[in-house]
C-alpha cells in the first residue's frame, strides 16, 4: 500500500511541475537597438536589432518566447540571447527593435506583454 502511494505521489508531482511550464504571465516588455547593434552580447552572437531577439534575466539563453501584447493581442516568438539590467526599471523583457515593431509601435517605448515558454 505504501509503494502505491509514492508512485502516485511522483506522478501527480511531475504532472505539476508540467503545468507551471505552460503558463503565461504579464509582464512590462521595452526595446533596445541603437548604440548596441553590431556589439556582442551575452551570448557571444552579434546583436542585430532587426532580428526576433529578446534580453531576459529570467530565462535561460536560447529559450524560445511567445511574447503577447496584451492590448492588442499581436504575437511574436523571440530567442533570448542577451541579459541586460533592465529588470531594475520593473521590465521582464528587452526586445530586439525589430520584435518589438511586430507587436507595438516603436513610439510607445513600453508595452504589457503576456510571456509564455514555447522551448
Amino acid at each position: 500500500m505504501l509503494k502505491l502511494f509514492t508512485r502516485t505521489f511522483l506522478i501527480l508531482s511531475l504532472s505539476i511541475i508540467s503545468i507551471t511550464t505552460i503558463t503565461s504571465h504579464a509582464a512590462t516588455a521595452s526595446f533596445y537597438g541603437g548604440k548596441f547593434h553590431g556589439r556582442t552580447t551575452a551570448s557571444g552572437e552579434v546583436f542585430n536589432k532587426w532580428a526576433m531577439t529578446t534580453a531576459s534575466n529570467s530565462h535561460k539563453m536560447g529559450t524560445i518566447l511567445e511574447v503577447t501584447n496584451v492590448a492588442n493581442n499581436k504575437r511574436i516568438r523571440v530567442r533570448v540571447n542577451d541579459t541586460g539590467g533592465f529588470s531594475k526599471y520593473g521590465r521582464t523583457l528587452d526586445l530586439s527593435r525589430g520584435a518589438f515593431a511586430k507587436i507595438a509601435s516603436i513610439k510607445q517605448g513600453l508595452v504589457k506583454v503576456k510571456i509564455r515558454v514555447i522551448k
